[in-house]
């Protein structure tokens, strides 16, 4: 019994093998286990061989670096020794410079461990002074009875640097010390540097340190020496110096290279060693792990073999519903296609390949941006695809995404794309499912009519026009331009506003219920019969003049509404209003320059009759003075001669009005300031009472004469007093002119400036100058005035620009500076012409 069981477990193995000896997918894990182990065991060496390669690499850089320091060091002290030796030849005569010198040569031994000592030895091989100073416990050479030694070496080493003119070196000493010597590690094997000091040619002494050769290693930085062993070589591989006398592993890795300290130098080799041997752990780990796991992989297999029939029954069933599904989905137009959560393509059916022109071969492992993807759309699909995956997929569903797809042959189609979660029997998403609807022809429809409402659209609201749709039965805004949104807004208030009619909404009511109770159909002429077009002015208080055109149409939904195009023509308006304004006012120049003549050729027909009236006056008083009748004394006389007197002014006035309005070629001549006043005052002083206002004057004393044209001033004085006088009684009504300050008048000089000039002010007591006015009151035609010209600020200022003067205005305030209670124009005149300034 006991040997047919045993027959039965040695045989039971063979028996599965002949089983599954028809299923080859049992090949392909051994196989893969095979191979998985043979990788393994390459990656492993590789590993190895790349650890010992990074280990040799780090071991070069770290002997380099010590290399490098060494050789820096000797450079550095090179240098010194040298720089010592000037200052030795520069302090031959100076005890403070020799012991200068001293000290920097102590402090290179007390800074340098390599060196030991530094000795002076003049031209005559005599030392002159050595540092440290020789004494018992500094001086171990001769203490140890080495001195005899290490002085032949310096004697042949100074022979060598005499004849090349350099600095040489000696040949390594190794000195007998005792090994109870606390120093006899550090200074066991020695050499010279001997640096020569010439001056002009000659060699007045040598300069001699003395290394050790343990010393050279402390240059090397201890933490290098933590993990790595220095040691000092010569040629034949005698040991110098070494930086540990821990041994190191058989297998430890080691670096040598050559030392150059100098020229005349003897061959120096540092070598580097590693301490901790090359462990082979991770090495042995993986080996292991590698192991392991084939054997875990190779139980795995025998378990799984046991499903297989049940696997192989369940692929039987499957493939029948797959091919089930196959034909329904290539039976359908819509085109499917399957990505997985990497968004890769996993299937695609055969109305999808016929919609793109690729086969299942070539689209299948494809990754977004796709080649059926049009190159100009390949960034908008590919974010559109990302937003749909990310958002809410119900909604993917209802609506779709549309998108383009570019069939291999280069022809586009238009499409429709659907997308459903692909979730497994786990309950656990693993791709996604589309499904995609040629839509080329219906966009195509929808494209066509889009950019024919776009450019009926473009049109429109390119017009600097306002257009306006207005239903008859609503009275709502069926549609608006740009030019009517900008300026009229979003309803249909702007259209009945243009309508220009009193009750418009009512009006188009009418029309409307007229039209229903007629028989069917609107009538052609009635529809497209325009209007007359017609100037609008808007009641919104902003001037605004529209031409306006209105028709009745039907609107799309059959409705009538009314058409209305508004242009704006304030500008033509206000073009026409000026020019009618220049027009009347070049008439109003004609008026003047006629009323001007008058007054001249009244003035000297007036001045006749006033000198005979005022010249019987006289006579009739010459003849009555003889008389002694008191009566006539008292009462005639006075009487006559206030009236010679009356007629006498009134022929002044004649004549200051003749010479104001005779305007001759511009004459400069020297006049004195009052006299111009004087004249402006007496010209204005008439209409000043006529308001019952008051002018004075107040003129300075001993003012120079001026050189001007004195009716060119006048004219300018007049101008400004008569505007004074103007903004008083605006500023005061007639009944309260009592208290109304006077209009002054005043001259004076200007010293603040240099060269004074003479200054003449004009203030008023009315109510100032708006700001808005201020700016532009010196411009031609502007003026506040209904029947001003505009004219006489500005030629007042181009008559004093032309004096080379200046003339400004200045509002005055309150003592509270709440309000305006006036204005100050200024006059600035030079008092010597330039033409006389130029001549002197």
């Amino acid at each position: 019994m006991k040997s047919t069981a045993l027959v039965s477990l040695i045989t039971k193995p063979f028996k599965w093998l002949r089983k599954i000896r028809g299923f080859k997918l049992v090949y392909t894990p051994l196989l893969a286990i095979v191979l998985f182990t043979m990788v393994m065991s390459v990656i492993l060496g590789t590993l190895h061989l790349q650890e010992k390669n990074q280990q040799e690499a780090a071991l070069f850089r770290e002997l380099s670096f010590a290399k490098q320091r060494i050789q820096l060091r000797f450079a550095n002290n090179a240098d010194t020794l040298s720089s010592i030796n000037r200052e030795i030849a520069a302090s031959a005569e100076d005890p403070k410079l020799k012991q200068l010198v001293r000290e920097q040569a102590d402090d290179l031994v007390l800074n340098n461990h390599e060196i030991v000592k530094i000795i002076w030895i003049n031209a005559d091989n005599q030392r002159s002074w050595t540092v440290p100073v020789n004494n018992n416990k500094t001086d171990w050479i001769s203490k140890t009875q080495n001195d005899q030694t290490a002085n032949e070496n310096l004697a042949s080493t100074i022979e060598l640097s005499k004849s090349t003119s350099r600095a040489a070196f000696s040949p390594f000493v190794t000195l007998s010390l005792p090994n109870e010597e606390p120093i006899a590690k550090e200074r066991r094997t020695v050499f010279w540097q001997v640096v020569p000091n010439i001056v002009g040619g000659q060699t007045i002494g040598f300069l001699a340190a003395l290394y050790t050769t343990q010393g050279v290693l402390e240059i090397i930085p201890g933490e290098l020496k933590a993990h790595y062993r220095f040691t000092l070589l010569t040629d034949n591989d005698r040991v110098l110096a070494i930086s540990s006398d821990r041994d190191t592993p058989k297998r430890a890795f080691s670096n040598q290279t050559s030392l150059d300290i100098g020229v005349l130098s003897p061959n120096m080799v540092l070598r580097i060693d590693t301490y901790p041997p090359p462990t082979n752990l991770t090495f042995r780990m993986l080996i292991g792990v590698v192991i392991g796991l084939s054997a875990f992989v190779i139980w795995s297999l025998w378990s799984v073999l046991k499903q297989m029939q049940v696997r192989q029954e369940a692929e039987a069933n499957l493939r029948t519903e797959t091919n089930f599904r196959s034909a329904m989905e290539n039976s359908t137009p819509v085109g499917i296609r399957a990505h997985d959560m990497q968004k890769r393509i996993t299937y695609v059916n055969r109305a999808f390949c016929e919609m793109t022109g690729w086969s299942a071969k070539e689209l299948i492992g494809l990754e977004p941006p796709f080649p059926f993807w049009p190159d100009s759309r390949r960034d908008e699909l590919v974010e559109k695809m990302n937003r749909a995956l990310q958002s809410d997929i119900s909604s993917g569903l209802k609506k779709g995404i549309e998108g383009a797809i570019l069939r291999k042959d280069g022809s586009l189609i238009q499409t429709r794309t659907f997308i459903a979660p692909l979730i497994n029997e786990r309950g656990k998403q693993t791709g996604w499912v589309t499904s995609l609807i040629d839509i080329s022809e219906p966009k195509k429809i929808r494209e066509e009519l889009a950019a024919s409402q776009e450019r009926f659209t473009t049109v429109l609201e390119g017009l600097d026009a306002a257009v306006s749709v207005v239903s008859l039965e609503t009275d709502e805004l069926l549609f608006a331009n740009r030019f009517y949104r900008e300026h009229f807004g979003n309803d249909s208030k702007g259209h009945f506003q243009l309508a220009h009619q009193e009750n418009s909404m009512q009006t188009l009511h009418n029309i409307a219920e007229d039209l229903q109770d007629s028989p069917p159909g609107i009538p052609t002429s009635f529809l497209y019969q325009e209007s007359e077009s017609e100037e609008v002015q808007l009641s919104d208080g902003s001037n605004k003049w529209y031409e306006v055109r209105r028709r009745f149409i039907p609107w799309v939904d059959g409705h009538l509404a009314q058409l209305l195009i508004a242009t704006d023509i304030t500008l033509r308006k206000e073009g026409e209003d000026l020019a009618r304004q220049q027009e009347e006012r070049m008439q109003f120049t004609s008026r003047l320059t006629t009323m001007g003549e008058m007054a001249s050729s009244l003035a000297h027909e007036l001045n006749q009759p006033l000198s005979a009236i005022s010249n019987y006056c006289m006579g009739v008083a010459k003849r009555l003075e003889g008389n002694l009748d008191p009566t006539i004394n008292k009462e005639i006389l006075p009487a006559l001669e206030k009236a010679s007197e009356q007629a006498h002014r009134a022929g002044t006035i004649i004549q200051r009005i003749r010479g104001f309005v005779k305007r001759s070629e511009p004459q400069r001549k020297p006049i004195a300031i009052n006299e111009i006043i004087n004249d402006a005052v007496g010209l204005v002083e008439i209409e000043a009472h006529r308001h019952r206002l008051t002018i004075t004057s107040s003129i300075a004393e001993n003012l120079p004469e001026v050189n001007v044209d004195p009716v060119l001033i006048l004219q300018v004085l007049v101008n400004l007093l008569k505007n004074g006088l103007d903004s008083t009684r605006e500023a005061y009504p007639l009944s309260s002119r009592w208290s109304a300050p006077p209009v002054s008048i005043g001259a004076d000089l200007d010293t603040s400036i240099f060269p004074a000039m003479l200054r003449i002010q004009v203030k008023d007591g009315g109510a100032g100058i708006p700001e808005s006015v201020s700016q532009r009151m010196f411009e031609p035609f502007f003026s506040t005035k209904s029947d001003g010209m505009g004219m006489g600020l500005n030629i007042c200022r181009s008559i004093i620009e032309s004096h080379h003067g200046r003339l400004w205005a200045v509002n005055s305030m309150d003592a509270e500076h709440t309000k305006l209670v006036g204005c100050t124009f200024t006059i600035l005149l030079p008092l010597e012409s330039p033409e006389t300034s130029g001549n002197v």
